[in-house]
């Protein structure tokens, strides 16, 4: 395994890591095929586990993902593959600030709320040590974003988080939550039809800042990666150095910055063995024009 430091913190992550939404959503697998998929990451030396309170099926299923990795933590019993020490050192990143009202998706960064869903999380988590990276989901317009991130930094100080991150914010949203607490990461949408951290400043500000950039949906989820496997390019690419164009596209992502640690879903072993094999594929600069 490869890994990758979680900006100044000194914590080492591999360098690809799970996201773990597809084994709580609405097709997901039945609960002992998914904690399968979470230990065979752990076999593979994935060390970096990306989840959420909503990623579950509605507001009366939230933090099922979480619920579930800790589960999938307290009964692994293989040989973690990681050089960085016991499988109680695996990083959870989870996030809040959404909700699921009947399924659906809807920002929500009441204070009140953000306070009570990062004690439900910890709690979710196994409620012993601070969860190691939370990340405020999304900003929501209806509250000042300095309201929102005084429960964070009320949180940080109880000891209930370790270290904080973002999500789906601007630059200018990054430095404003920059100036209540550290931030060490950002989680922004990027795959080969959503490009705008290359060019909206976010990727040169992680870069600049030494910030570990989280692309969520690095191969576009699943209906748009079946396009992929009609674009001929990609394809004799991906031939001429046997490997999928599942895994070419994230080696492609990973090396548009060193500050890049895909979080790719999986739901099934050999979805998460395919991740972690991109980390030997090499794409020339000439090479990446092609993606």
């Amino acid at each position: 395994m490869q890994f990758k430091t979680l900006s100044s913190t000194g914590i080492k992550i591999s360098a690809i890591g799970l996201g773990a939404m597809p084994l709580s959503l609405s097709r997901r697998p039945p609960e002992d095929k998914a904690i399968q998929v979470i230990h065979r990451a752990l076999d593979l030396g994935v060390n970096f586990i990306d989840t959420a309170d909503s990623y579950c099926l509605d507001e009366n299923d939230k933090h099922h993902n979480e619920k579930l990795i800790t589960k999938a933590l307290e009964t692994y019993k293989g040989d973690f593959g990681s050089s960085v020490g016991s499988v109680q050192e695996v990083i959870v990143a989870t996030k809040g600030g959404l909700l699921r009202p009947n399924g659906d998706w809807t920002v929500h960064g009441e204070p009140n709320h953000i306070r009570r869903t990062i004690k439900e999380s910890f709690e979710a988590l196994g409620g012993f040590y601070p969860i190691p990276l939370w990340q405020l989901h999304a900003v929501d317009p209806k509250y000042p974003l300095e309201s929102t991130f005084v429960p964070i930094k009320e949180a940080v100080d109880m000891g209930l988080i370790k270290h904080v991150g973002v999500s789906n914010f601007s630059v200018e949203q990054i430095e404003r939550a920059m100036k209540i607490v550290p931030i060490v990461s950002v989680q922004n949408q990027h795959n080969p039809w959503h490009r705008n951290p290359e060019f909206d400043g976010v990727l040169e500000f992680c870069e600049k800042k030494n910030l570990i950039f989280l692309p969520w949906s690095p191969v576009g989820g699943g209906y748009r990666y079946k396009q992929l496997l009609n674009v001929k390019p990609l394809n004799d690419l991906a031939s001429a150095k046997n490997c999928t164009v599942y895994s070419l596209i994230l080696a492609w992502l990973r090396q548009k910055s060193p500050c890049v640690v895909p979080i790719p879903g999986a739901s099934r072993n050999s979805s998460i063995e395919d991740s972690v094999s991109s980390l030997n594929v090499v794409i020339t600069q000439q090479e990446m024009k092609i993606c």
